[in-house]
């Protein structure tokens, strides 16, 4: 295959904001067969170009924009990540999105974007094709991120893609992200604080070019690939959004519930009124899809008649973790609460994760006294309480009063209060938790704890198509041998992730059939093995610049909440009584991965295996 008929263009491009210079970099191919695309190729450009010890918002960190390998073909590729070192953990970040600027980036005939230093005044990226300039963006800075790409657009045309931030990206939230699509983000890891570091305020991506690899052999690979999904999965997704699960997570222990301290089942037992079929579909008008995605899990609403959430027309239906973190963690039982609250957080570019985090920890830190009426203006904060809830949440993404203290997340939060507030800041690793509880399942206490960014969902699958997984055992409160099945889980994930594939896709799709999708599109012959091993290498790149950084993920504490150490979430209802086995399932996980028990650094046996000698010698 000649360049420009693979699934990848062969080119990328490197902006300097100091000086506004702007070069076309054009790796070699054998960058795409190691590291496929997304935040596999992130890690190796990050290791390579961020000096050690660099200020995560300073002009030496590096902000990645990466869409997947198959992004933008028909392959399945939706999706695309951010990546940086994160300025709320300290070490490794990265961020996931939808929607559709990835695949215009890749159209537009770019597969990725990497910014270094910092412009004096505020600046857009506009890319045309192959030009791509930096224009002003003064006028455009402070506005909301929704507010922006609607600006945009009206000024660039209907055919403009753009990744912008709002508000909290712009003042350097730490927990800030990057939006597309009218409220997609790429949220997690302080990526949108970077982006304001930079005063980059948007990018934006024209693109002539429709669909890469469009061919009538792949349109029939497609075909039959569509014909092997798991229809009643694929159905559930369709109709409900990941919100469908919201009201059965809330009871059988999944979700947690007031801040990681209490049961569903006796805390929130009016949980089926945010039940996504019942309750939050009738305020949808339309289905939505990220950019030629076969399963369509998104939907937009009617314009809000509720004068207190007056949310607008088209605004997304929240996800799983929006109605987790401000649902089933502050007990707030009001869908158009719940959707007004997903629709500001895409607004001022707030990851809704850690946003709902906070206000939880705001709301137990009132109740315990340490923050009292006088420092909240008046605002009372109480389980179930959602006008104060998103009081506070607009308090948070305008800085004003209460939330200047949260608006950075728990960790600071915490560090501003004192006076024990850190014993209710239900975090790991500087990230806030996300809406699973891994006493329901255990892979995710590891994933949580020991991936280089940490406190994420989306880095374990269990997937069982793709066959070369080990399983793990089916009683959840078995905590040995789990390792080798936790090692290949994570590590197929890198490959989905970095393939640029929706993991709600992937579990429907026909996994065993991916090391054929990357070779239509590429003319390679990777086999499951070799794509194993990529997975395998984007792992230790990426555990490897968490090491470099002065990262021991080891050593971060994980809430006794969260553990079962404590009884707090464990006194009734599914979970009563399970406490997780820790040690064993963290000293399973490394050693399987050949990772130091004690430091968590990748074995230099390990890394020259992967061909990371160089990568080898700088962490031994």
């Amino acid at each position: 295959m000649a360049d420009g008929e693979k699934g990848f263009n062969g080119k990328m491009l490197n902006v300097n904001m100091t000086t506004g210079e702007i070069t076309v970099e054009r790796p070699d191919e054998s960058l795409y067969r190691q590291y496929l695309g997304g935040y596999g190729i992130g890690a190796r450009m990050l290791w390579d170009r961020v000096p050690k010890g660099a200020d995560a918002l300073g002009p030496d960190n590096m902000l990645g924009m990466f869409p997947g390998l198959l992004t933008g073909t028909p392959l399945f590729g939706q999706r695309w990540q951010v990546v940086c070192k994160s300025p709320l953990t300290g070490g490794w970040g990265d961020a996931n999105c939808g929607g559709d600027f990835g695949a215009a980036l890749k159209h537009a005939g770019w597969d990725g974007i990497m910014f270094f230093g910092k412009a004096s005044t505020p600046k857009y990226l506009l890319i045309d094709n192959d030009k791509a300039e930096l224009r002003d963006a003064a006028d455009l800075w402070g506005t909301g991120a929704i507010e922006n790409e609607t600006a945009l657009k009206k000024r660039h045309g209907k055919r403009a893609s753009v990744a912008n931030i709002g508000p909290a990206g712009e003042t350097q939230s730490l927990i800030s992200g990057v939006c597309n699509d009218h409220g997609r983000l790429a949220a997690r890891s302080g990526v949108g604080a970077v982006m304001g570091s930079k005063n980059l305020k948007a990018v934006v991506a024209l693109a002539d070019r429709k669909i890469i690899q469009q061919t009538p052999a792949i349109t029939k690979m497609v075909r039959t690939n569509l014909d092997e999904f798991v229809k009643p999965l694929r159905d559930f997704f369709h109709t409900f959004g990941t919100t469908g699960i919201t009201a059965m997570s809330a009871l059988n222990g999944d979700s947690p519930v007031k801040n990681w301290g209490g049961v569903g089942v006796v805390d929130f037992p009016n949980a089926a009124k945010i039940d996504g079929g019942s309750t939050i579909n009738p305020l949808m008008e339309r289905s939505y899809g990220c950019w030629h995605c076969p399963m369509a899990c998104g939907a937009e609403s009617v314009e809000s008649k509720n004068e207190k959430y007056p949310y607008p027309h088209h605004t997304h239906r929240p996800e799983y973790e929006a109605m987790g973190a401000f649902g089933t963690m502050n007990l707030v039982a009001n869908p158009d609460a719940l959707i007004y609250a997903n629709h500001l957080c895409n607004e001022y570019g707030f990851d809704v994760i850690s946003a709902g985090g906070a206000i939880s920890m705001a709301i137990e830190c009132y109740q315990a006294g340490i923050i009292t009426k006088e420092d909240t203006d008046g605002l009372e904060l109480n389980w179930g309480g959602d006008e104060a809830v998103i009081e506070l949440l607009k308090m948070m993404g305008e800085r004003r009063g209460i939330g200047e203290t949260f608006a950075d997340g728990v960790v600071k939060a915490a560090e501003r209060l004192g006076h024990g507030a850190d014993a209710f800041a239900m975090h790991i690793g500087g990230q806030e938790l996300p809406m699973h509880d891994p006493k329901l399942q255990p892979e995710y206490h590891t994933t949580y704890k020991l991936d280089p960014t940490p406190a994420r969902h989306t880095q374990y699958e269990g997937n069982k198509r793709l066959g070369k997984i080990p399983p793990a055992p089916t009683d959840k409160t078995v905590y040995t041998g789990r390792g080798e099945h936790h090692k290949g889980a994570s590590e197929y994930m890198h490959v989905v992730n970095s393939g640029g594939m929706c993991q709600f896709v992937m579990m429907a799709a026909n996994t065993a059939n991916m090391p054929s999708w990357f070779n239509a599109v590429t003319g390679w012959d990777m086999d499951v093995d070799e794509m194993l091993v990529v997975g395998e290498r984007i792992a230790n790149m990426r555990m490897a610049f968490e090491v470099r950084e002065g990262g021991n993920p080891r050593k971060r504490h994980v809430p006794t909440r969260v553990t079962g150490a404590t009884t707090e979430a464990t006194h009734a209802g599914p979970l009563q009584g399970i406490k997780l086995d820790t040690e064993t399932l963290e000293k399973e996980f490394l050693a399987a991965c050949d990772w130091d028990t004690a430091t968590c650094a990748p074995s230099k046996a390990k890394l020259e295996s992967l061909g990371l000698k160089e990568v080898a010698a700088a962490l031994h």
